[in-house]
C-alpha cells in the first residue's frame, strides 16, 4: 500500500494528481468529439497554435491563460480565413498555422534570459509546480467545459454524424461548431500547465481513442475516456516517481501505450473468434 502512496506523499505531488485529474477529464470529455468528429490533426495543430500566446504572456508578465485565450482566438480567425478566402483546403490551413505558431511562440521566448528554462515549461509543463490558486482556477474552467459539454449534447452528437441532417434538424451546427473550437480551447488553456502545450495532446486524443475500442455508445465512450484519462494521470505520476522520469511526459505517454495494448488485445480476441466460428462451421 505505501508503494502506492509514497508518490503522492507531500503537497506539492498532491496538487499535481490533482491538477492531472482535472486536465484529463477535461481533455477526455472535449477528445470524445474531437475523435468521433476525426479533428485529430486539428486539435495537435490547435495545441501548438496557444504557445506564441503563453509565449508573449511570459514576456509581458501577465496570466498566460490570458495569452492562451488570445492566441486561440487568433488560431480559430486565422484558419477561417485562410479557408475562405484561397482555394487551399482546411487541413492546408491548419498545416501552415500548425508551424507558423509554434515558431512565433519559440522566437518570442527566445528573447528572454532565462529561454530554455521558460520554452520548456511551456512545452511540457510544470506539473510539480502547480499552486492552489492554479488548480482553484483550472477547477472552474473544468466545470464549465464539462457542463457545456454535457449541455450541447444532443448539437455535438448531429454535427459528429451528419452535417446536413443538423442543419436540417436546426441544430445549427456552424454555431455548435465554434462552440466546440471554444471548448477544445479552454481544455487546452486548462491542461497546459500540468503537461505542457505539446503533451496535452496526449490527454486529448489517447483516452477517446482508446475508449472507443471498448464502447459502443458515445455516453460509455466519453465515461470510459474519463476513466481511461484519471488512471492514466496517476500510473504517469507513479511511474514518474520511480522511475524519476518527467511527470507531464510520462502522463501523456500512457494513454498512447494503453490504446496500443487494447488494439493489440481487442484484434487477438476478434482473430479468435473468428477461427472458433471458422472451425464450428
Amino acid at each position: 500500500m505505501d508503494f502506492l502512496l509514497e508518490p503522492f506523499a507531500l503537497g506539492f505531488q498532491q496538487r499535481a494528481l490533482a491538477a492531472g485529474i482535472l486536465a484529463g477529464l477535461m481533455s477526455a470529455v472535449v477528445g470524445t468529439w474531437l475523435v468521433l468528429r476525426g479533428m485529430s490533426f486539428f486539435g495537435d495543430a490547435f495545441v501548438h497554435g496557444v504557445v506564441p500566446g503563453i509565449a508573449a504572456a511570459v514576456v509581458f508578465d501577465v496570466n498566460p491563460l490570458i495569452g492562451a485565450a488570445l492566441a486561440a482566438g487568433v488560431m480559430v480567425v486565422m484558419i477561417e480565413a485562410v479557408h475562405r478566402q484561397t482555394m487551399l483546403s482546411e487541413d492546408t490551413a491548419i498545416g501552415l498555422l500548425f508551424v507558423g505558431m509554434l515558431a512565433l511562440g519559440v522566437v518570442i521566448i527566445s528573447r528572454l534570459d532565462s529561454f530554455s528554462g521558460s520554452l520548456t515549461s511551456i512545452l511540457f509543463g510544470n506539473s510539480l509546480g502547480v499552486t492552489t490558486s492554479d488548480l482553484i482556477g483550472q477547477a472552474i474552467l473544468g466545470v464549465i467545459v464539462v457542463s457545456a459539454a454535457t449541455l450541447l449534447y444532443r448539437p455535438l452528437l448531429a454535427l459528429s454524424f451528419n452535417t446536413d441532417k443538423a442543419q436540417l434538424l436546426g441544430m445549427r451546427p456552424k454555431a455548435t461548431h465554434a462552440a466546440l473550437l471554444i471548448l477544445i480551447a479552454a481544455a487546452v488553456i486548462g491542461s497546459f500547465q500540468s503537461v505542457g502545450t505539446l503533451l496535452v495532446f496526449g490527454l486529448l486524443v489517447g483516452p477517446p481513442a482508446t475508449a472507443s475500442l471498448l464502447s459502443r455508445t458515445v455516453p460509455q465512450m466519453m465515461v470510459i475516456s474519463a476513466a481511461i484519462a484519471v488512471f492514466s494521470v496517476w500510473l504517469g505520476l507513479t511511474l514518474s516517481y520511480y522511475l524519476n522520469t518527467a511527470g507531464s511526459a510520462t502522463m501523456a505517454l500512457v494513454p498512447v501505450v494503453l490504446f496500443f495494448i487494447v488494439l493489440a488485445v481487442t484484434k487477438t480476441k476478434r482473430s479468435v473468434a473468428r477461427r472458433r466460428q471458422v472451425a464450428h462451421a
